[in-house]
């Protein structure tokens, strides 16, 4: 039995559900935050969007290093 094909598309798989993962924790973390303290959400709101930016960058470079090692 022949198999053909690449990982790639697993790979990225795996990191776009890992960053849908993360994604969902630090929004559920800042909407925690902001019901405990609601006076807290001028400070905890760009805390939430770096970690929602940092999480997607981590899930596009998944889908740059499988386009990458997709090649080699």
């Amino acid at each position: 039995m022949d198999i053909y094909g690449s990982l790639n598309a697993i790979g990225y798989g795996l990191s776009a559900i890992g960053g849908a993962i993360g994604v969902g924790l630090v929004f559920a973390a800042y909407i925690n935050g902001v019901a405990r303290q609601p006076e807290a959400q001028r400070v905890l709101q760009p805390i939430a969007f770096l970690g929602l930016a940092l999480t997607e960058a981590l899930a596009i470079l998944g889908l740059v290093f499988a386009f990458i090692w997709g090649r080699v």
